[in-house]
């Protein structure tokens, strides 16, 4: 069985849809600090930089990228395996 750091699954999910936006032409930085976990940041349209997160809840991974206390009306989160996921994220946070 491959046990893996939280960090490290945060990582991967990270980096795989770094590659799906690039596909979807959505350029994307991915910051891995020296502690704390890791982020792929996007700029949106109108020049605010998004930082996308992954956090474990009961059901598996998921992205997110508007804080706790943010109040919106759009889907702040989408699961770190949906097939879409690259597509969602790159329609709400670039819009």
């Amino acid at each position: 069985m491959d046990v893996r750091d939280p960090q490290q699954e945060q990582y991967i999910h990270l980096v795989r849809l770094g590659w799906d936006l690039r596909v979807l032409e959505v350029s994307t930085s991915l910051v891995v600090p020296a502690s704390g976990p890791p982020v792929l940041e996007i700029m949106s349209l109108n020049g605010v930089r998004v930082r996308i997160q992954v956090a474990r809840r009961a059901c598996g991974w998921v992205f997110v990228w508007r804080p706790w206390w943010s109040v919106t009306w759009r889907r702040d989160w989408v699961w770190a395996e949906a097939n879409n996921a690259a597509d969602m994220i790159a329609s709400t946070v670039t819009a």
